[in-house]
C-alpha cells in the first residue's frame, strides 16, 4: 500500500514537473517571436516617412509579418486557453494584469485588422482601395497605441526569456528547444516566400497618400 502511495505520489510530482516545463517552454516561445517582431516592426516603421519611395519593402515587411503574428497570436492564446481550462502550472502562474487583460484582445484585433487592410490593398478594386486605406490608417492608429503599451509592459520579460532558446546554456533546461527554434525558423521562411508574393502583387494598388 505504501509502495503505490508512494508511486502515486512520484507520478503527480513527474506531471507537475512536466507542466511547469509546458508553462516555461510557452512563455520561451512567446517572448523569442516577440523578439522577431520587434525586430520586423522597426524595419517596417523605417519604410514609413518616405512610404512612396519605400513602398516595395513595406510591403514585403509587412506579408513577412503575418507568419510570425500568427504563431505568437497561437501561442498566446494557447496560454490563456489552458489558463481558463485551470491546468494547474498555468493556473498557478495567473494571469496577466487586467489592463493587460483588456488590451490583449485590442491588440490582436488591431493588428488583424491592420494586416489584412494591407493584403487587402493590392487585391481590390480602386473604389475598395480608398476604404482600405482607410481602414489600414486608422487600425495603424488603434495598433500602435494599443501595442504601445503592451510592449512596454513586457519588453524586461521579453528580453530576459526569448533569448534562452537560443544560448546553449539554457537550451537544455526545457526540452524541446529545437523545435521551438524550428516553428520560428519555419514561421520566417514563410513570410519570406509570403514577402515575395505580394511583392508580385503590388501593381494592384494604387497608392493615395
Amino acid at each position: 500500500m505504501q509502495l503505490r502511495r508512494d508511486d502515486a505520489v512520484h507520478s503527480a510530482h513527474v506531471v507537475a514537473a512536466a507542466d511547469a516545463e509546458g508553462v516555461e517552454a510557452n512563455a520561451r516561445l512567446t517572448s523569442s517571436v516577440a523578439v522577431l517582431l520587434l525586430i520586423l516592426l522597426a524595419a517596417e516603421g523605417l519604410t514609413l516617412p518616405a512610404i512612396h519611395a519605400l513602398l516595395r519593402p513595406h510591403v514585403y515587411i509587412g506579408f513577412a509579418l503575418i507568419p510570425p503574428v500568427a504563431l505568437k497570436v497561437g501561442s498566446t492564446l494557447y496560454r490563456f486557453t489552458r489558463y481558463y481550462m485551470r491546468a494547474p502550472a498555468y493556473w498557478q502562474k495567473g494571469p496577466p494584469p487586467p489592463l493587460l487583460r483588456i488590451l490583449g484582445p485590442v491588440v490582436v484585433l488591431a493588428t488583424v485588422l491592420l494586416l489584412a487592410s494591407g493584403v487587402a490593398l493590392l487585391f481590390f478594386t480602386r473604389t475598395w482601395q480608398q476604404r482600405m486605406l482607410t481602414l489600414h490608417k486608422a487600425s495603424f492608429i488603434l495598433w500602435f497605441g494599443a501595442m504601445t503599451v503592451h510592449v512596454v509592459a513586457h519588453i524586461i520579460e521579453t528580453m530576459q526569456l526569448g533569448p534562452r532558446d537560443w544560448l546553449p546554456q539554457k537550451t537544455g533546461s526545457v526540452p524541446l528547444a529545437a523545435g521551438r527554434r524550428w516553428l520560428i525558423a519555419v514561421s520566417v521562411l514563410t513570410g519570406a516566400l509570403l514577402g515575395a508574393w505580394g511583392l508580385g502583387h503590388i501593381g494592384g494598388w494604387v497608392f493615395r497618400a
